[in-house]
C-alpha cells in the first residue's frame, strides 16, 4: 500500500511526527503542505496531520481541506494533530474536519508536540510559562501514540 503524509508545520514538530510515522510504514513519504501537492491519485493511503493552535489547524493544512476533502473520502486516511493540549482532542478535531471526513477516517489521534521558547514569539512564551510554570524547552511528543497509529493505518 502506498502511503503520503502530508504535513503542516510551523516550528518543526509536526513535521517530527510525520517522519516518524513514515519510518514505521513501509512505503510511506512525507510532504509539507507549504510546497505544492503532488497527485494523491497514486497513494492507496493519505494521512494528514497539523499543529494545533488556539485551537485551529494550520493554514496549509485548511487549504488542503477545502481543495481535497472529496479525496479524504474516497481513499483510507489518516488524521493526526500535533501540540500540547492533549486533553482537548476531541473538541479539536470535531472544529477541525467535518462529520463525514472523521466517520471515514482509520486512525486519528493527538500525537504530542514540542515547546521550545527559542523559536516561540513573545507572546508564545507567556503564555506557555503562564499555563506550565516552566520556561524551558518541553516534549510532549508520544511515542507509544505514534506507533499505535501507524499500525492502525497499516490494518
Amino acid at each position: 500500500m502506498k502511503t503520503i503524509i502530508l504535513y503542516a508545520t510551523k516550528y518543526g514538530s509536526c513535521a517530527d511526527i510525520a517522519q516518524r510515522i513514515a519510518g514505521k510504514i513501509d512505503g510511506s513519504v512525507t510532504h509539507n503542505l507549504k510546497e505544492a501537492v503532488p497527485s494523491l491519485e497514486e497513494f492507496d493511503c493519505i494521512i494528514l496531520g497539523s499543529p494545533v493552535y488556539a485551537g485551529s489547524i494550520r493554514k496549509e493544512a485548511k487549504r488542503f481541506l477545502l481543495h481535497s476533502a472529496d479525496i479524504l473520502l474516497k481513499k483510507k486516511n489518516g488524521l493526526f494533530l500535533c501540540g500540547m493540549d492533549t486533553d482537548s482532542k476531541d473538541a479539536f478535531f470535531s472544529a477541525n474536519f467535518s462529520p463525514e471526513i472523521l466517520e471515514k477516517t482509520a486512525a486519528k489521534d493527538f500525537l504530542g508536540g514540542v515547546y521550545d521558547p527559542k523559536k516561540a514569539n513573545f507572546f508564545e512564551r507567556f503564555i506557555m510559562k503562564l499555563i506550565t510554570k516552566q520556561s524551558g524547552c518541553i516534549s510532549a511528543i508520544n511515542d507509544g501514540k505514534i506507533e499505535k497509529f501507524a499500525e492502525e493505518m497499516k490494518a
